[in-house]
């Protein structure tokens, strides 16, 4: 379905006025023809007295980035786009049925809820009334929120992972009609595009996975590299949204972490890696300053040590260097040998 965008001026102004001197004119003309004892003159008059109103149906107003489609007795007329007052044909039918969908994203008054419509009850009288539903399409651009996934990363691991996907309306009639509900539609579609694009990395940098498919290990990871994984999320949205005339303008990760079963396992994973490669840091420090200084005490001819007392100030230098706690040094008071 190709958009047609409808050239009608925006003449709901003369249309209004057009139509209400018609209506007081059969009034008088109803007068007119009693005076007259015509009765044509009353036949015409009545009649336009009781359908005189469906013209004011054609009425159509629009705000800036709104547009409508129109149906003509199951038929696509055209889509009116601008902001204005218009006048169409009083039996065209807007068509939109996503209207009464209601999803986490901005434009939706209840984003807690996807209830088609939400009932209200009047206190003072008990009525319960539904309201009522604009068939106008929204061509702003839009956030949609998604409710966070459990999702299995490269490695197993599950992760939950929520993303916000910037978006608008670029065709209306392929919204309209090539989708069955075009919200919907592009919510189902970022779930499956999130997880398809998740499995592919690991949370951290792992050894030996490949995440962009080339068969060449990579430093690819969720944690790590959001900016492509966000990337590649909204290319995968944009190719399975083209047939519903929806544009994905940028997706972005809202949440990472760990599954709630795993995080406290991963959380020590992680404190041990940082403490191993911390000490390894300390070890090759000290191993460092013990070369130097047996170096400079071997140059400036200090004291001469043999191999059994330099293994044993290369012990005591590793220990104090080396360990959790400041050191209790005990002075040796007498002869070395």
């Amino acid at each position: 379905m190709k958009e047609k965008v409808l050239s009608t001026r925006k003449n709901g102004w003369s249309a209004i006025v057009i139509i209400t001197l018609l209506y007081i004119g059969s009034f008088f003309t109803f007068i007119l023809g009693i005076g007259a004892e015509s009765l044509l003159l009353i036949i015409l008059s009545l009649l336009w007295l009781c359908i005189g109103w469906v013209p004011y149906l054609g009425l159509k107003v629009l705000k800036p980035q709104e547009a409508l489609v129109l149906t003509l007795f199951g038929k696509y007329k055209g889509t009116l786009k601008g902001d204005g007052f218009y006048w169409v044909n009083p039996f065209c039918t807007a068509v939109n049925p996503a209207a009464s969908t209601k999803l986490r994203q901005s434009g939706d008054v209840d984003g807690n809820t996807r209830e088609s419509s939400a009932a209200t009850v009047n206190l003072m009288t008990g009525y319960r009334s539904t309201p009522v539903m604009s068939k106008k399409i929204s061509l702003k651009i839009m956030t949609l929120n998604n409710n966070r996934q459990k999702i299995n990363d490269c490695l197993g691991n599950p992760v939950e992972i929520g993303i916000a996907v910037i978006w608008k309306v670029t065709d209306t009639a392929k919204a309209v009609f090539d989708v069955d509900n075009y919200k919907e539609y592009l919510s189902l579609q970022c779930d499956t595009a999130l997880r398809n694009i998740v499995r592919l990395y690991p949370y951290d940098v792992a050894p030996n996975v490949d995440t962009t498919g080339d068969g060449i290990a990579d430093e690819g990871s969720l944690r790590g590299s959001s900016e492509v994984v966000a990337a590649r999320i909204r290319d995968e949205i944009q190719s399975k949204v083209e047939n519903a005339g929806l544009e994905i303008i940028e997706a972005r990760i809202t949440y990472l972490a760990y599954a709630p079963e795993i995080a406290a396992v991963m959380l020590q994973r992680q404190q041990a890696s940082a403490i191993i490669d911390a000490r390894k840091m300390i070890v090759d420090g000290a191993v460092g300053m013990v070369e130097m200084a047996l170096e400079r005490l071997n140059e400036n001819n200090v004291v001469e040590l043999d191999e059994e007392r330099k293994a044993a100030m290369v012990s005591n230098l590793l220990v104090v260097l080396c360990g959790n706690h400041d050191a209790q040094p005990v002075v040796n008071s007498g002869s070395l040998y």
